[in-house]
C-alpha cells in the first residue's frame, strides 16, 4: 500500500517544528513501513523545499509561501497542487491530514482523504472553555466536510469532535496512537528516587500545570521532602497574556515548596526517559487532551501515575488499577493519591506492572498499525473520492 500524510510536523532534524503530532505520525509511519508499505510524508510550512530520505520514508518539504490577498486561499492550493502531483506520479493510494487548523479546506484530492482527530483548535477551545476565533472554526468544519473518513485516538476524542461540529454523516473509528514497545522498557522499576514527583510535557495552561503548585504544597504537608521535576517547554499564557506560564508557576509555589521544585527545561528524549525511570511517580494533570502520549510512555516505563480524570484519560487508565484518575482541580483528592504512592512501594510496583500490560494490550505500535491497515484498505476499496 501506498500511503501519505500531509502535516505542519514531523521529528525530523530538517523540519522545523515537531510536537506531540509530529510524533505519533512517525511512530505510524515507521510501523506500517515495517508492514512493507511505501510511506510519504509531506510538511508544509517549511523555510526550504526539499525531499528527503529517512530510512526509506519519503519527507517532502514543501516550502512557504506568501501572498499579498486571498494567502489562506491561496496557500491551501499550492500545498493541494504539490500534493497531488507527487500522488498522480508516485501512485499514492490514501492520503491522512490532521484537524488542526483545517488545513485541507477547499483542497480537493486525488485519492481518498482520511481525517485523524489529533485536536482541532474548536475542540480545545471547549475543554479549556475558552471563547475560539470563527475563521479557525470554519476551516476545521470546511476541512472535516471535505474528508471521506475519520480516525479518533479515542471514543471522546471522536464523539465530542463530531459533536461540535455537527459531523454526524461519517463514521469515526477509533484507533489510538501507539508506541514503540521496545524502545520503552525499564528493566528495574523497583529502582527510582522516593518522593520524586516528574511532571514531562509543556508549560501550558491547558495541560493543568497551574494546578500543579497548589497540588504539590499539599503533598509536602504530609512528605516535606517530596521534589517535582518538570520538563517541557515554557509556553505563552493566553489568559493572562504572559510570555510564560512557568513565570506564572514560580508566582504561585509557595517560597518553602519553591525550593524543592525543578525546571529542566526541554531536553533530549534519551535523558527525558532517564528521569521518567527515575521518578517514583508521575502527574499529568491535563484539562485537554485527545489521548496523551506521555502518560503511555511513562505506562510503559512501568511508572505509577496520577492522571487527569477528563474523558480520553479514562480509556487509558483503569482507576486504582494501572494508575489514578483525579480531576486536576480537586488539589487535595489529587495529592491524597500521590501521597498514597509514595508511601506504598509495593503500590507502586503493582500498578507499574499493570500500566505496562495495558500498553502491551492497547498502544501497541505494530498492533495499530495493522488496525490501521485495515481501515486505509477498507477505504480505498470503497472508492471514496469528493
Amino acid at each position: 500500500m501506498k500511503i501519505a500524510f500531509l502535516t505542519s510536523e514531523y521529528s525530523h532534524p530538517k523540519v522545523a517544528h515537531a510536537a506531540g503530532i509530529g510524533t505519533s505520525i512517525k511512530n505510524l509511519a515507521i510501523a506500517l513501513q515495517k508492514e512493507g508499505n511505501a510511506i510519504t510524508i509531506f510538511v508544509y510550512g517549511q523555510s526550504v523545499q526539499e525531499i528527503v530520505d529517512d530510512n526509506g520514508v519519503k519527507i517532502h518539504l514543501i516550502k512557504n509561501k506568501k501572498y499579498p490577498l486571498l494567502g489562506w486561499y491561496l496557500h491551501r492550493k499550492h500545498i493541494q497542487n504539490y500534493c497531488n502531483s507527487v500522488i498522480k506520479r508516485e501512485k499514492i493510494e490514501i492520503l491522512e491530514a490532521p484537524d488542526w487548523t483545517g488545513i485541507t479546506a477547499f483542497m480537493k484530492f486525488k485519492v481518498p482523504l482520511v481525517i485523524r482527530f489529533h485536536g482541532s483548535d474548536t475542540y480545545f477551545c471547549h475543554l479549556e472553555k475558552r471563547k475560539q476565533k470563527k475563521k479557525n472554526f470554519w476551516f476545521e468544519k470546511m476541512a472535516l466536510q471535505n474528508a471521506n473518513a475519520f480516525i479518533a485516538p479515542t471514543d471522546f476524542a471522536g464523539k465530542l469532535t463530531n459533536s461540535l461540529f455537527k459531523n454526524q454523516n461519517i463514521k469515526t473509528t477509533v484507533i489510538p496512537n501507539g508506541i514503540d514497545l521496545t524502545l520503552f522498557k525499564n528493566e528495574f522499576p523497583e529502582e527510582y528516587i522516593e518522593n520524586l514527583l516528574l511532571y514531562v510535557g509543556t508549560l501550558i495552561r491547558k495541560k493543568g500545570v497551574l494546578e500543579l503548585p497548589a497540588i504539590f504544597s499539599q503533598v509536602r504537608k504530609t512528605i516535606p521532602n517530596a521534589k517535582l521535576i518538570l520538563i517541557g517547554g515554557d509556553s505563552f499564557d493566553i489568559q493572562t497574556e504572559s510570555d510564560s506560564t512557568w513565570k506564572i508557576m514560580q508566582n504561585n509555589f509557595d517560597i518553602e515548596d519553591f525550593n524543592n521544585v525543578f525546571y529542566l527545561g526541554q531536553l533530549p528524549y534519551q535523558e527525558v526517559q532517564k528521569h521518567i525511570k527515575e521518578a517514583n511517580v508521575c502527574v499529568f494533570p491535563s484539562f485537554a487532551e485527545t489521548l496523551g502520549m506521555v502518560t503511555i510512555e511513562a505506562m510503559a516505563l512501568q511508572k505509577a501515575i496520577v492522571n487527569t480524570n477528563i474523558g480520553w484519560a479514562q480509556e487509558l487508565i483503569e482507576d486504582k488499577e494501572s494508575g489514578f484518575l483525579v480531576h486536576p482541580a480537586n488539589h487535595l483528592e489529587y495529592a491524597n493519591r500521590i501521597v498514597e504512592l509514595l508511601k506504598h512501594k509495593n503500590l507502586v510496583l503493582e500498578i507499574g506492572k499493570k500500566a505496562r500490560l495495558k500498553v502491551e494490550d492497547k498502544f501497541d505500535i505494530q498492533k495499530i498499525a495493522k488496525d490501521n491497515m485495515t481501515f486505509y484498505t477498507e477505504i480505498i476499496n470503497s472508492n471514496l473520492v469528493r
